[in-house]
């Protein structure tokens, strides 16, 4: 690696002495300019934690870190080392707990909208344009698209779609076909059959590409296999790809969609590759902060088949990554542990909320009893009195009372009630309350089930990475990513 890039953390300090101007502001970018002004990123990483801020990041490295009197140590994870860090700002045009249609479009084409839009401006009718959309036009770039959900879902769509709704799936999916980007993976497609309307798997094909979910045929994937859409052969019921903590070691990871992507996308001009791990967002809306930290592993993983990429291409690769948002409103600390935590309480936790909401459905009906031996397997908790490996797993008066009441209300279908909309935000009230007493045993609180206007993190490494150094507006994400590569 050359002098430049061993310079790049005196170089931030640098730039964060320059974050005394306004966020954004002209004099920002002037300044920072001149350490990027020879910078010219030819393959871009552009990853997503959606929901992820500081608390989900953090929360994942203390999981696997060391709680010891005496040594309390985090398990780093490889992109919160990278060298450049800045934090970005997330409010949309109409509020400051803002959706993720919204902010990846400011993250994709460098303006605010509302909230449920995707890539168009605040009067929902002016279409933008894309750092995706201009690399591919005015740079020859090759373009991929992963996610962990489905592909027409807000996050992805900001890349390469312009609609008012974020709910116009189908729509969605057909600018995914005409968008000729030359790689999709991932997730499927919500309302891929419209009554009257071809199926839009179906469009996809007539518009050149390769629709695949057999495992061999994507892991054989190269640059010579032209436009891909590689969906996942394992998905949930809602089209997603299965959250990390559930699924098995022969099933296709994150971390696969990206290698396989690079194997696609890698040419000479250069390649925009956006990779999205979007159950981040969907166990926190959940509570579920195992479900959540596994998922921050996996995407981590994911980042690091990119880093690998990046040391064998040396002052050619720039890679970032942020939230859109932060979900959930999670905290590393609690009321009723005080100043301590006990993260390792969370190993014993062997499913996300959705898996077990699929064991509670397989059992169709189950006495309470039968109901505390299905926790105690899935998540190590039992029933006061009776012995636990670690005595913080057994319940106390309080927790089992409110495992019993949401066993009742579930049974009874009162979900719907002031107090019980407080307590379970819509989902199923024994895995949101078990998730609850869990966490909340651990150190770990929420204060929603939606999203929050918490700032987030962007951590940045090679070619370019100091210009994403300082505190700026979510906007200037796509700004900068312009400016590096000389779009319009």
């Amino acid at each position: 690696m050359n002098f430049k890039k061993k310079a790049i953390l005196v170089v931030s300090l640098i730039l964060i002495s320059l974050s005394v101007f306004a966020e954004g502001t002209t004099e920002t970018r002037e300044a920072v300019a001149e350490y990027t002004s020879d910078a010219s990123p030819k393959y871009i990483f552009m990853f997503i934690g959606d929901g992820m801020s500081s608390p989900q990041t953090n929360a994942a490295q203390v999981f696997g870190g060391v709680n010891e009197p005496g040594r309390i140590e985090l398990d780093k994870l490889t992109f919160t080392q990278f060298p450049v860090v800045g934090i970005q700002y997330t409010q949309d045009s109409t509020s400051f707990c803002p959706d993720s249609a919204s902010t990846a479009t400011s993250l994709s084409s460098g303006y605010k909208t509302h909230s449920g839009v995707i890539g168009m401006g605040v009067d929902k009718m002016t279409a933008g344009v894309t750092i995706a959309e201009k690399l591919r036009d005015q740079k020859d770039y090759k373009i991929g698209v992963v996610s962990t959900v489905t592909l027409n879902h807000a996050t992805p769509a900001a890349y390469y779609a312009h609609v008012a709704s974020r709910n116009s799936y189908y729509e969605i999916g057909l600018q995914m076909a005409a968008s000729d980007f030359d790689y999709f993976g991932g997730g499927s497609l919500l309302s891929a059959d419209e009554e009257g309307k071809e199926n839009l798997y179906k469009v996809m094909e007539d518009n050149g590409y390769l629709v695949t979910n057999d495992r061999d045929e994507i892991l054989s994937l190269n640059a010579e296999s032209g436009k891909v859409y590689a969906i996942s052969p394992v998905l949930q019921d809602d089209g997603a790809m299965k959250y990390a903590i559930d699924a098995n070691d022969s099933e296709l990871q994150l971390k696969d969609f990206v290698r396989k992507g690079i194997d696609v996308l890698y040419n000479d001009n250069g390649f925009f590759f956006m990779i999205e791990s979007g159950k981040i967002d969907w166990a926190g809306h959940a509570n579920d902060a195992v479900a959540n930290i596994y998922d921050t592993l996996a995407f981590d993983e994911a980042i690091e088949v990119a880093l690998e990429f990046a040391f064998n291409h040396p002052d050619e690769t720039l890679i970032v990554v942020t939230g859109d948002h932060e979900t959930g409103g999670m905290t590393i600390g609690y009321a009723q542990t005080g100043y301590n935590t006990a993260f390792d309480i969370l190993k014993s936790q062997k499913t996300s909320f959705v898996a077990f909401d699929e064991m509670l459905a397989e059992m169709g009906s189950y006495t309470f009893e039968e109901l505390l031996t299905l926790v105690e397997e899935n998540f190590g908790l039992v029933a006061p009195g009776k012995e636990a490996a670690n005595p913080a797993l057994v319940l106390d008066e309080y927790e089992y009372s409110r495992l019993e009441k949401a066993y009742n209300d579930q049974l009874s279908g009162n979900v719907d009630g002031y107090e019980e909309s407080l307590l379970y935000g819509g989902y199923n009230p024994i895995s949101v309350t078990l998730t609850h007493i869990l966490n909340n045993k651990a150190g770990i609180g929420w204060t929603s089930y939606a999203h929050t206007g918490l700032p987030v993190p962007v951590y940045a490494f090679g070619e370019g990475a100091e210009l994403f150094s300082g505190a700026y507006d979510n906007t200037e994400v796509a700004k900068r990513l312009m400016s590096l590569t000389d779009v319009e």
